[in-house]
């Protein structure tokens, strides 16, 4: 048996730190991989955190209502084989790199005032190209508006 931290990822962009909302675990529950442990809430969205393995929960890092930095741990997992944290390390202690980062995933409930990191981010749109001539050719059979002038 080994133990596995799970540390707030990276939300979001630019985001430091996030208030923790919500937890759907507590000490002593088993989780399965994809499981959501708990909720954050940004600036810009309230995020649900998946377990990225099976698992026991040992310890949770912090209360409803405190703001956690990215990085930092929040739940503690016994799991089979050797996790990721080297042996008689406190809570929040060493973590050995699994290569392995934990993403937020989308609320499956699809709303609710909840919305993915993902659905945060601003959606990059095509621009149109036009080219001289035709740019040239609208500009000069064109009126302008009266309510631009």
């Amino acid at each position: 048996m080994g133990e596995y931290v799970i540390k707030l990822p990276d939300v979001g962009e630019g985001v430091a730190e996030a208030e923790l909302v919500e937890w759907q675990v507590k000490v002593g529950d088993l989780v399965r991989e994809d499981a959501v442990l708990a909720a954050v809430m940004t600036d810009k969205a309230t995020v649900e955190i998946p377990s990225p393995v099976d698992g026991e929960i040992v310890w949770l890092g912090a209360e409803i209502g405190d703001t956690v930095a990215i990085g930092s741990p929040i739940v503690r997992l016994k799991v089979a084989g050797e996790g990721n944290v080297k042996a008689g390390a406190e809570p929040g202690g060493e973590v050995i790199s699994t290569g392995a980062t934990p993403t937020p995933s989308p609320s499956p409930q699809g709303g609710g005032g909840r919305a993915s990191a993902a659905e945060a981010k601003p959606v990059a749109r095509p621009s149109a190209k036009v080219s001289a001539r035709e740019d040239e050719s609208a500009t000069a059979t064109e009126s302008p508006s009266p309510l631009w002038g």
